[in-house]
């Protein structure tokens, strides 16, 4: 099998960074695609990028722009002509930073941003990159024993449980929740559409628990400390789940600790 091929889309810092360094240090074949918006201003992944010369590769890409997109798919192709794994990690809570309490928080500028950011973004990631998932290896997730080939490529969202409708019991930080909500669609409309015919595709949404990223910080007084994790912790739970995703689990939501959400 050739070596697998996972392209992290957000990787400057937060879970985007881990997810990097994590399949670096766990995959010794795996080649890393890393995007962020200003590769110059990310001290950190050029860091990374220094210490495994030839193994990742830093790529920019504006998740809100469509052309930049379309430009890194282009790049990608001419590279390695395939992918076996992206992950949809960039996201904003709202662009002042704290997620709206009251509707006398609400704009339309702020919603219009968020969902640019969360949903549309990682949608328009799989309008461009689904075809060279579906030339993927399989090199992540779990193929059956003794059987032809299940999936190709995986696309993996990160999502989060108060985008979850059913799980909803607080109100507030409508441009989160929503975005959220919409990026789960999104997650089981592109399963059912790239689980058609072969090869196939899997696509989840994960949600990776609270986690200490700026994202969160001005909300970590309200959570216990056991249940703030680190980077680290969370992605080596969403990576043992990668690795177990086959065809059976599709088009769902799961917790970080393999629990399914509901929508």
């Amino acid at each position: 099998m050739a070596a697998p091929v996972a392209l992290i889309q957000g990787s400057s810092r937060g879970l985007g960074l881990e997810f990097c360094r994590h399949i670096l240090r766990n995959r010794a074949s795996a080649a890393v695609l890393a995007t962020c918006r200003d590769p110059e201003g990310a001290a950190e992944l050029r860091g990374l990028e220094a210490q495994h010369p030839g193994r990742l590769t830093v790529l920019r890409l504006d998740v809100s722009r469509e052309e930049d997109i379309r430009g890194a798919a282009l790049r990608v192709k001419e590279s390695f002509g395939r992918l076996d794994l992206i992950v949809n990690s960039s996201a904003m809570l709202h662009p002042s930073g704290r997620g709206e309490t009251s509707l006398r928080d609400v704009s339309a500028e702020g919603i219009i941003s968020t969902l640019t950011t969360n949903t549309v973004g990682p949608l328009v990631m799989a309008k461009y990159f689904a075809p060279l998932l579906q030339k993927g290896g399989g090199g992540f997730g779990q193929q059956p024993v003794e059987k032809p080939k299940q999936h190709s490529g995986l696309i993996v969202n990160i999502t989060a449980k108060v985008g979850s409708i059913g799980d909803n019991g607080l109100g507030g930080w409508y441009s989160y929740r929503m975005s959220k909500a919409a990026l789960n669609m999104a997650t089981r409309n592109l399963s059912i559409e790239l689980g058609r015919g072969r090869p196939k595709v899997v696509c989840v949404s994960l949600h990776p628990g609270t986690v200490s990223t700026d994202l969160s910080r001005p909300y970590h007084k309200n959570v216990p400390t056991d249940k703030l994790f680190s980077t680290e912790h969370s992605v080596n739970c969403l990576m043992s789940l990668i690795d177990a995703l086959n065809m059976e689990k599709t088009g769902k939501a799961y917790n970080w600790d393999g629990a399914e959400l509901p929508w």
